[in-house]
């Protein structure tokens, strides 16, 4: 059985830092491309970051200087290092993991349950 488990969300005030991990257990960790994502009341969900099994990473623009991820294959566990953390980054984050085998055969994709960031004074 395949489970993200998200952790470290909170309440922070603006300008602070929170790390969020995401332990991945029932995959072979290390060929995944790891993401996080984010939802905030009444938006879509969209990407934060993401890095692949060779440790590329990608911002979305609006966290770009601000947050880090990073990756440990021995423990199967992705990070998400956010610092000068605003308002607008509350959401629920959600952690992804996913291999293409074959493009439209062989295909999987993973979801954690998520965690909760709150900025706020």
């Amino acid at each position: 059985q395949v489970q993200l488990v998200e952790s470290g969300g909170g309440l922070v005030q603006p300008g602070g830092s929170l790390k969020l991990s995401c332990a991945a257990s029932g995959i072979v960790f290390s060929p995944y491309a790891m993401g996080w994502y984010r939802q905030a009341p009444g938006k879509q969900r969209e990407l934060v970051a993401s890095i692949t099994s060779s440790s590329s990473t990608t911002y979305a623009d609006s966290v770009k200087g601000r947050f880090t991820i990073f990756r440990d294959n021995a423990k199967k566990t992705t990070y998400l290092q956010m610092n000068s953390l605003k308002p607008e980054d509350t959401a629920v984050y959600y952690c992804n993991a996913a291999l293409v085998v074959v493009p439209g055969v062989k295909e999987y994709d993973y979801w954690g349950q998520g965690t909760q960031v709150t900025v706020s004074s």
